[in-house]
């Protein structure tokens, strides 16, 4: 029971320590592009939220226009989200980014 425990720590640690090693725009990237990945998460998953939503019981109303309206809410939603620290997606992400890097080195 312990050993995944550690498993897990020894991990954090070692992507900690090469975070350190990135230089800060390097690590500005990584959190920028895994900000962008949970935005696109956050954005698919109210997209098939939203889809159970009949169009005349929406926020939006009913006609052409609604579709669009509703992807651009839906979109600014997860962006939103996302900036403001978001579901915990960005900050995996971010980690196996800087991972990925530290290995390719």
């Amino acid at each position: 029971m312990v050993a995944p425990v550690m498993a897990a720590l020894t991990a954090a640690s070692a992507v900690a320590e090469a975070a350190e090693k990135l230089s800060p725009s390097a690590l500005k990237k990584t959190k920028d592009a895994a900000q962008q990945f949970e935005s696109v998460f956050l954005t698919n998953m109210f997209e098939e939220m939203f889809a159970g939503i009949q169009e005349e019981e929406g926020p939006l109303g009913a006609g052409q226009a609604q579709g669009a309206w509703r992807s651009m809410l839906t979109e600014e939603y997860a962006n939103t989200i996302a900036k403001a620290g978001g579901v915990g997606v960005a900050e995996q992400v971010q980690r196996e980014l800087i991972a990925l890097q530290e290995r390719s080195r």
